[in-house]
């Protein structure tokens, strides 16, 4: 790569067309302040997209636009070898793939019709001016070797007679079919699949996704039964130790659950306030809020740590937290189950704000999830969910 140079011969200059150059800024916008020359590869790639091949003028006008020196622009496309430093066919560059597989299996023919039909050396314009070639590494298709990559398609499955076809087609300004060009289809055995040979299989509303969204709506069921057992169980008894401190007569916790029976809501509601009120106290089972909730709720900064406390917990044993979220969470001050267990739908929104994953909480469960480990740990979190945590 250290003689890759730019074409002696260089158009005047460059710059994108509006639609491009409208994209362009988009991209640019999706970098933080400071961070703008992050979007170079994607501009790069655009611009020769647009030309064909990258110039000298594009190089300087994809710097101008990023606050870039032109020479760090040069030296990634001089790096990158997907960068074409000279024309290339007005009608298509064809990249014959040169890895193993395709040699095997007859790339070195490939090459030797782009050769005899565009040029004898990679890079040269065929005399027409529409047509160039060279010879890459590994395209990702190596069960159907040999193959080729014009722009975004690809052809795989080629002998060299279907790929002087292919020429010919593109010459005549006809588009060749692409993928394999032997009638398979992807990259199955050549005699036909032999699994997995139903095709209704992959349509939308088959057996297939109703039984998997059939046994998805059976287990989340169960667990709220679950739960919504649990908290009423739990209710009766604080009520029934509350009598008999007032020196009522006690009630059976069966008793006092069928005399007024707690719902799940009213519990995960004082659960959620008595850990929010910053008490370490166990909460009721609390329950996550649901998405139009802390849509509509105004965001509310949750009970935070300055610093980590003595006891923190392991959070990756919340579904959906993993070493990098946790990380997150405690550089902003979660460290235990019971925080978490005390988010209701203002504490979560303002949350989900901060770590640029809105709907995550909500979607995985981590307030009920919490509260299970926050309350009893693995057993619990077991009762409730009927499976071990993460």
């Amino acid at each position: 790569m250290s003689f890759r140079r730019l074409h002696p011969e260089q158009p005047e200059s460059f710059e994108f067309t509006p639609e491009n150059l409208a994209w362009a800024k988009e991209r640019i916008a999706m970098y933080p302040k400071g961070r703008e020359a992050s979007a170079v590869i994607p501009l790069l790639w655009r611009a020769q997209e647009q030309e064909g091949w990258t110039t000298e003028p594009m190089i300087r006008y994809v710097a101008g636009m990023l606050g870039m020196q032109p020479v760090r622009v040069l030296e990634i496309a001089t790096f990158y070898t997907m960068f074409q430093l000279s024309p290339v066919g007005g009608k298509a560059h064809i990249q014959v793939c040169g890895t193993t597989p395709c040699q095997l299996r007859g790339a070195e023919e490939l090459i030797k019709v782009c050769k005899r039909k565009i040029a004898s050396k990679a890079h040269e314009l065929s005399g027409d001016g529409d047509f160039s070639w060279e010879e890459v590494e590994c395209l990702g298709a190596c069960a159907n070797a040999p193959m080729i990559q014009i722009g975004e398609k690809v052809y795989e499955d080629l002998t060299a007679e279907r790929l002087e076809e292919i020429i010919d087609e593109i010459a005549a300004g006809r588009e060749p079919r692409e993928g394999p060009q032997n009638g398979r289809k992807s990259s199955e055995p050549l005699g036909g699949a032999t699994t997995l040979s139903d095709e209704s299989l992959y349509e939308r509303g088959s057996d297939a996704e109703k039984l998997i969204a059939a046994a998805m709506k059976k287990g989340k069921g169960a667990r709220k039964a679950a739960a919504g057992k649990a908290a009423a169980g739990k209710a009766a008894t604080g009520k029934a130790a509350a009598g008999k401190a007032a020196g009522e007569k006690p009630v059976s916790g069966k008793a006092a659950a069928k005399k007024k029976p707690a719902t799940r809501k009213a519990a995960a509601g004082k659960g959620r306030s008595a850990a929010a009120g910053g008490g370490e106290g166990q909460a009721l089972m609390a329950v996550t809020p649901g998405a139009g909730e802390v849509e509509a709720a105004r965001a509310k900064k949750p009970r935070l740590h300055k610093s980590a406390p003595k006891r923190t917990d392991d959070l990756k044993m919340i579904a959906g937290i993993g070493p990098k979220l946790e990380k997150l969470l405690n550089e902003m001050g979660v460290y235990t189950f019971r925080q978490i267990a005390g988010w209701g739908a203002a504490e979560i929104k303002w949350v989900d704000e901060r770590l640029k994953f809105k709907g995550r909480i909500v979607r995985d469960d981590w307030v009920a999830q919490a509260d299970a480990l926050a309350s009893g740990g693995r057993d619990e979190y077991v009762k409730r969910f009927g499976k071990e945590p993460r």
